[in-house]
């Protein structure tokens, strides 16, 4: 009688155990909202970042984690922005999410982001400076003066580009982003 006992109770725990027990699908999408702005000019690959969701985590219609659950994850590459080319570029990943009061290990696919790139913005500026140089050179100096102060207006154009000319990729604080899981992960 005990020992009938016993494997029923062994039966009901192993079944509330299964019950607890919820799995995190590969490709289920997370949306979740940036504690602080990651800019490609300061981060560095292996940087921490808190995060919350900014929709609830909802599996075959159980919701395991509310909206405003904590988020981790991690930079994968950053790379900085060059002066006149080369826009700075970003890779983020997620590594937990908070369900039950747990952090619970995911995997998911990065999500990149790249800053504007340099290319109109500079042919802008040389071009510009090059044109107003041309102007005032013409109208000091006649033609000859006109192509001095195009070369002169387009070394200064030039210059203006390299001074102002990173061009960062920036995910802003608050910033929302949706990340898809590339593994299972068991919830307990």
């Amino acid at each position: 009688m005990l020992g009938k006992f016993l494997k029923t109770i062994s039966v009901l725990t192993a079944l509330s155990l299964a019950a607890a027990s919820q799995t995190i699908p590969a490709g289920t999408h997370l949306t979740v909202r940036l504690g602080s702005e990651i800019s490609s000019g300061t981060a560095k690959a292996g940087d921490r970042f808190d995060a919350t969701l900014a929709r609830s985590l909802v599996v075959n219609g159980k919701t395991l984690a509310r909206s405003g659950a904590p988020v981790r994850g991690k930079v994968t590459s950053a790379k900085s922005s060059g002066r006149l080319h080369a826009p700075g570029e970003l890779a983020l990943r997620l590594t937990s999410v908070q369900v039950n009061g747990r952090m619970v290990p995911i995997t998911t696919h990065s999500y990149f982001a790249k800053g504007k790139g340099h290319t109109k913005s500079n042919a802008t500026k040389i071009g510009g400076g090059a044109a107003a140089g041309a102007l005032i050179g013409g109208l000091v100096g006649g033609g000859k003066g006109a192509g001095i102060g195009a070369l002169a207006g387009g070394g200064a154009g030039t210059g203006v580009a390299a001074a102002t000319g990173k061009e960062e990729a920036v995910v802003p604080a608050e910033g929302s982003l949706t990340f898809t899981t590339t593994t299972a992960a068991a919830v307990r």
